[in-house]
């Protein structure tokens, strides 16, 4: 059977629980807020073009309180050697903070709700699995209370894990099969994209410079290159980071056609396009950064006629992958 082209969308659902140990809370409430408004439109977006997508949510996300998050939490927390990267420290320096801009259960209802929305997870607690103190046990404990804490409020077996920060960690993979999780998400093989937990000067300005121009690798691969194994979980690349919308029209237009273009190479080559972003991202200029994502999704709904390109959240990506492993006539 021919491969059929893929589209696939992963979103990194956090909130400020991505972002506590960079900006202050209270200078980014009314960002948050924003934000909120903008998921049921994302999700509205989603539905009228078909479109499947994975939101790896923080399982903090899913509480309603903190006193609930807190009853949740593993008892072995992260160790880091640095406590700037633990939520759990953050709080104690934080104890009266906005809870609209740390929960979100009605949102995660929200996404259960719309058709072809997988609910995945970024961690219990956006766990850094690079960062220097933390052990294997602590990742363990965190995705055990991922799990639990979904499974108990919603019902939810989450199957699909995106690492905080992108920090891919390898070693880590083991155990996120034991916990029930099928796929992960994976960073592009540039070498601007190694160990995000080292951060330099010259990766910030090739992955800005990638976003415009072909620096990198090919964004797009095909499904048989997916190596499915029974004691991992698949790993699904990124191929594309959609960047915030800005002020300056030229940049935008570059922006898009750029996805386009490489959308449409994805297409024409029966290969998987994987797009990635942060609801958040939505938070600054909302309204234009809803009409920038509808022009991608209406580029979708062109390669789908014309090419008959598959819209698949992480979830569906794997199914295929497994089913092309176990039956190689498929």
């Amino acid at each position: 059977m021919k491969n059929r082209p893929i589209f696939s969308i992963s979103l990194d659902f956090e909130l400020h629980w991505g972002r506590f140990d960079k900006v202050a809370l209270p200078d980014w409430e009314n960002y948050y807020l924003r934000t909120r408004m903008a998921i049921p439109k994302i999700l509205q977006l989603f539905d009228t073009f078909g479109v499947e997508a994975t939101w790896a949510t923080v399982g903090m996300l899913f509480a309603n309180s903190l006193k609930e998050w807190l009853e949740y939490a593993p008892i072995s927390k992260p160790s880091y050697k640095d406590n700037v990267f633990s939520p759990y420290h953050w709080l104690l320096d934080n104890p009266l903070a906005a809870e609209t801009c740390l929960f979100a259960p009605d949102l995660i209802q929200q996404i259960l709700h719309t058709p072809g929305q997988e609910l995945g997870s970024h961690t219990f607690s956006h766990y850094y699995t690079l960062a220097k103190g933390q052990t294997e046990g602590q990742f363990r404990d965190d995705l055990i209370a991922a799990q639990r804490i979904a499974s108990e409020k919603f019902g939810v077996q989450l199957t699909s894990l995106v690492f905080p920060r992108n920090q891919f960690n390898r070693r880590y993979l083991h155990i996120s099969k034991e916990i029930g999780f099928t796929a992960v998400r994976s960073n592009p093989k540039d070498w601007f994209w190694k160990d995000t937990s080292r951060e330099t000067l010259l990766k910030r300005i090739f992955r800005t410079a990638d976003v415009y121009l072909p620096v990198g690798m090919p964004s797009s691969y095909p499904l048989s290159g997916l190596d499915w194994q029974q004691d991992v979980p698949l790993e699904i690349p990124a191929s594309r980071f959609l960047r915030p919308y800005s002020g300056n029209g030229a940049i935008n237009r570059i922006k898009a056609r750029r996805i386009k273009n490489e959308m449409t190479k994805a297409a024409s080559n029966a290969e998987i396009y994987h797009l990635w972003w942060h609801p958040h991202n939505h938070g600054e200029r909302p309204e234009e950064s809803l009409a920038f994502l509808r022009t991608i999704l209406e580029h979708f709904a062109q390669l789908r006629i014309q090419y008959g390109m598959l819209s698949c959240n992480m979830a569906s990506v794997e199914k295929l992958a497994r089913s092309k492993s176990l039956d190689p006539a498929y």
